[in-house]
């Protein structure tokens, strides 16, 4: 075949050489057209004439290219040339013979059907930094050339060697690796490793970091018994991602924890976090929900700091969103937080969750939590099933682009025997001298009916006489004794209307007061005190119940 027939189909090519050969000399129009006579021969001189393209030796052109040239023609691409560098690259091919067995290279990349539709369309695609068999990395461009006649038309196969670029975007890509997998490793170390488990709830939580093409982002959350039945717990979510917002996450979540140990109102703890999260980074805030479960009372108790609104699911089925009162992020500063309250009677479920669970590019957020609120309202089982329910109904894989973190916590309406492990009773102190002996009896009472073994019965009895007589010397009325008991602690708390709290000292022989919490805290597993939310305090401490010493009824 003639292979000087072939030629490109360029674009302006025509137009170029139109132009060349309109183009005409001006003429010198300074005066009449005399000029020196050296002037004048030098004008009248042909110049040297330069070889215009379509006068080069295609072939010499295309075997000095440095890229990968291999021209094909026909139904069945017949290879009808190959350059040097490509003979170099992949070594010598017969020509006329198909690509399919001339050119096998090009059929383990998969660009025959690249080829076809070239030929096909009769426009230029282009396939990215690909690996050859020889090691090294290509773009190909494939444009459709044209053969003079009636000849079939072909294919223009250019291979640009892009090994150095394709070499280091996959360093870039393994250093992305590395740092993502150092930001997860980081995050899930400063998570939980396992929850703390109430004696009234049953919790589940799950988290999933985003998926390999996302920076792991700074969602975190805890569990948090703080004594006397009572049980906090936290949500929350570090603008930003990677390392730096994982460490702040860990930062917070330490916070959190002993700021909950001086068992303070919800959003007394955020106020508190507040400002800690502008001396950590003024740069990054944060969104979370503090909220503290009393099963006494039946309700949640939370403040928000910008974040999404808790659901709960009452034993109806029917779910309501906690969405006021609500703060800006941790970080803002300058705003005074508030507490709110959600019911959480025995059969609820509440659910805390971190945006990436219900947000979406492509959809309102309002509309993400409503899905969520459906996902609830039918979700049934374990917390973790019901946490694996939800995740799973917000369409999040491993490929999510969002961190995703979701806590589940029920309060298990109790019946028959295991009802009988959960008791309450509580006495009203009107005070005076009748107080203390009233309150023994009561407890001893109590504990008698609870089948509590004789050592046990002893010390609640004296817990409870410690801690009233305490409340009648430094409390004022009202004050109330309770006794609670699970199936794993006895509980003992008295509440008054004074809200000085009481702490632990040591009393010189002579002091006739002062060893009235010395003495509960030596009997008791645990001990502690807040100020209650209408004013006054309450004091409380636990037994833990020996396995031989559970009743049996």
């Amino acid at each position: 075949m003639n292979f000087t027939r072939w030629s490109a189909r360029l674009p302006g090519t025509q137009r170029r050489a139109a132009a060349r050969t309109d183009h005409k000399v001006t003429p010198d129009r300074r005066g009449d057209g005399s000029v020196p006579a050296a002037r004048a021969e030098h004008l009248t001189d042909e110049p040297p004439t330069a070889p215009v393209v379509d006068e080069l030796p295609v072939r010499e052109v295309l075997d000095r290219v440095p890229a990968l040239v291999a021209l094909v023609h026909g139904p069945d691409h017949r290879l009808a040339h190959v350059n040097d560098a490509y003979t170099t690259a992949f070594g010598a091919r017969p020509p006329g013979a198909p690509a399919a067995e001339a050119l096998p290279e090009l059929r383990e990349l998969g660009l025959l059907p690249l080829l076809d539709q070239v030929l096909r369309s009769g426009r230029p695609r282009t396939l990215k930094s690909r690996k050859a068999p020889d090691g090294r990395s290509y773009t190909f461009t494939c444009t459709p050339v044209a053969k003079g006649g009636d000849g079939d038309d072909g294919v223009l196969v250019f291979a640009t060697d892009v090994t150095d670029h394709a070499e280091a975007a996959e360093r870039l890509r393994a250093s992305e690796r590395r740092q993502r997998e150092t930001a997860v490793t980081l995050q899930r170390s400063l998570l939980p490793q396992e929850l703390e488990e109430p004696d009234d709830l049953r919790i589940a939580a799950t988290y999933q970091p985003g998926g390999t093409e996302a920076a792991v982002g700074g969602d975190w959350y805890d569990v948090i018994t703080l004594g006397g039945g009572r049980t906090a717990l936290v949500i929350g979510d570090v603008m930003g991602r990677g390392v730096r917002a994982a460490a702040v996450m860990g930062q917070l979540r330490t916070a959190v924890r002993a700021y909950a140990r001086l068992d303070l109102p919800p959003h007394e703890v955020l106020q508190l976090l507040d400002g800690l999260a502008t001396e950590i980074d003024a740069n990054q805030i944060a969104t979370c929900v503090y909220a503290v479960h009393d099963p006494n009372e039946g309700r949640l108790v939370y403040a928000s700091a910008g974040h999404l609104p808790i659901l709960v699911r009452n034993e109806n089925g029917t779910v309501l969103r906690a969405d006021e009162p609500t703060g800006p992020p941790l970080g803002t500063g300058g705003w005074v937080h508030a507490s709110g309250s959600v019911p959480l009677g025995p059969g609820s479920t509440a659910v805390l969750y971190t945006d990436g669970l219900v947000e979406r590019r492509d959809e309102d957020l309002d509309e993400g939590i409503a899905s969520l609120e459906r996902a609830l309202a039918g979700a049934t089982g374990t917390p973790q099933v019901v946490c694996d329910r939800l995740v799973r109904s917000a369409g999040v894989t491993a490929d999510h682009d969002d961190d995703v973190a979701v806590l589940v916590l029920q309060h298990p309406a109790r019946t028959g025997a295991d009802g009988e492990l959960f008791r309450n009773a509580a006495l009203e102190l009107l005070g005076g001298v009748e107080a203390a002996p009233r309150a023994r009896a009561f407890a001893s009472g109590v504990l008698t009916s609870w089948r509590f073994p004789a050592e046990l019965h002893d010390l609640g009895v004296l817990a409870a006489s410690e801690l009233v007589a305490n409340s009648l010397q430094h409390g004022t009325p009202p004050m109330r004794l309770r006794l609670r008991r699970t199936d794993r602690r006895l509980i003992v708390e008295v509440t008054d209307g004074d809200d000085h709290l009481p702490r632990r000292r040591r009393a010189e022989p002579g002091d006739e007061s002062g060893r009235g919490i010395a003495i509960v805290a030596t009997i008791a597993s645990n001990w502690g005190s807040r100020r209650t939310p209408g004013g006054g305090k309450a004091v409380w401490c636990e037994f833990v119940l020996p396995k031989a010493a559970e009743p049996a009824g």
